[in-house]
């Protein structure tokens, strides 16, 4: 999650502290508190106030040390509402049962039917467990929570149909030579001649000058310019 856009979101509501921040997060999300910690709240703020996103507003005088109170910055709204305008991409591409499935099948060193089914069961004890955390949360007070849990499981559901139609493609994928690797580059990239300063001054001199149309004026033996 954008842990900096969360912040600035909870900051468009009110002016708060570091401390209040990472209590909110807890209450905002509920069961799926993505367990940010304190440490990374304030260095998000320092990041914030750095890039002009969110500024300090007051300071708050208790009992234990003082509280810098943040606020966002009109900079800071522009930015949470490019965030809210665009869309968030499934990052499900980089899948790590998908590396450990085609690694059974080119390495031979798993059956890949059997890491198959092994996932299958793993799927079908995680969708268990959603539904029947689901099942005890009160609609009239946890609709939230019950929704996010509806999107778990719909994407287990989703895997587990997958599973089924790679199966059915097992032996198709597996007589499928593996795609030859790109050769290394062997040796550095030649490095550019470094020029003496007063040298290269000179040949920048003399671009301009044939870019220009101008006639360069022929050097003498000596160095000099005639």
């Amino acid at each position: 999650m954008s842990v900096r856009h969360a912040i600035l979101g909870l900051l468009a509501e009110h002016p708060r502290h570091g401390y209040e921040l990472h209590r909110a997060f807890g209450s905002l999300f509920g069961e799926a508190d993505p367990g940010v910690k304190p440490a990374q709240v304030y260095t998000t703020l320092a990041r914030l106030e750095e890039a002009g996103l969110a500024a300090h507003a007051s300071t708050e005088q208790g009992a234990g040390p003082e509280k810098r109170i943040y606020d966002i910055t009109d900079e800071g709204r522009a930015e949470l509402n490019r965030w809210f305008s665009e869309g968030v991409s499934d990052a499900r591409s980089r899948d790590e049962f998908f590396v450990k499935l085609m690694t059974a099948v080119n390495g031979g060193q798993a059956d890949p039917r059997r890491v198959l089914q092994t996932q299958r069961t793993t799927l079908y004890r995680d969708l268990h467990s959603i539904t029947a955390h689901r099942n005890r949360l009160d609609p009239k007070r946890q609709l939230a929570t019950i929704l996010l849990l509806d999107k778990a499981a719909m994407h287990l559901e989703a895997d587990l149909r997958w599973l089924e139609m790679i199966e059915a493609r097992l032996d198709d994928v597996r007589r499928q030579p593996p795609p030859p690797a790109e050769p290394a580059r062997r040796g550095r990239p030649p490095k550019r001649a470094q020029l003496d300063p007063s040298e290269e001054a000179r040949d920048g001199a003399r671009e301009t000058s044939e870019g220009s149309g101008a006639t360069a004026a022929p050097r003498q033996k000596d160095g000099t310019w005639r």
